[in-house]
């Protein structure tokens, strides 16, 4: 059995985005989103205005932490050749609600693909409809789809009208994006 990551979160944490399962690559290196095609640190990265992809693997999740955004998955424990979410069989949930409670600041979810979207949303149930829900093209290379550009735009509703990702924890704002309108 293949097994998620702890959660990356701090009590102040305002936007969470919930993966599905970490690929080979990530597990190898016990690192979030760690195969280097991912774009994950790009896309955050481009939307925090902080070059994530350049930094060592703490100094991001520290990144993460100070601009108030967490990191998980919805899958605890789950069989997978590979590292094709189709691919996932026999999985078990992470507990998302007890998170959650632990999380009183926490305005979005965003999930990272179809599969985290799917599984995730049905894990919240009700208790979705407290939160501003969105529902991310996956970064992973696998999914082709769209272009990176076309992610890129995506991804940019992270940042949100009340300052989401663009508000670090010290208090100063990232005034270079401009948020499209929240959707809840």
């Amino acid at each position: 059995m293949l097994a998620s990551f702890p959660p990356v979160v701090a009590r102040d944490t305002r936007t969470l985005i919930l993966g599905s399962l970490p690929g080979v690559a990530s597990l190898q290196m016990r690192q979030y989103y760690g195969h280097p095609r991912n774009a994950f640190w790009k896309l955050v990265g481009e939307v925090l205005g902080a070059d994530l992809y350049a930094m060592d693997y703490p100094t991001r999740l520290q990144t993460l932490l100070a601009h108030r955004v967490g990191l998980w998955d919805v899958i605890a424990q789950a069989r997978r050749i590979g590292s094709l979410d189709s691919d996932i069989r026999d999985h078990s949930q992470n507990d998302l609600q007890t998170l959650l409670a632990q999380l009183p600041s926490l305005e979005t979810i965003a999930f990272n693909g179809g599969t985290a979207g799917k599984i995730g949303l049905q894990a919240l149930g009700e208790q979705a409809g407290r939160y501003r829900i969105l529902l991310l093209p996956s970064s992973s290379p696998a999914y082709a789809a769209l272009s990176y550009a076309q992610k890129l735009a995506s991804w940019r509703q992270l940042a949100d009208p009340a300052g989401g990702l663009c508000e670090t924890t010290s208090g100063k704002t990232d005034n270079r994006r401009t948020p499209p309108t929240s959707r809840r």
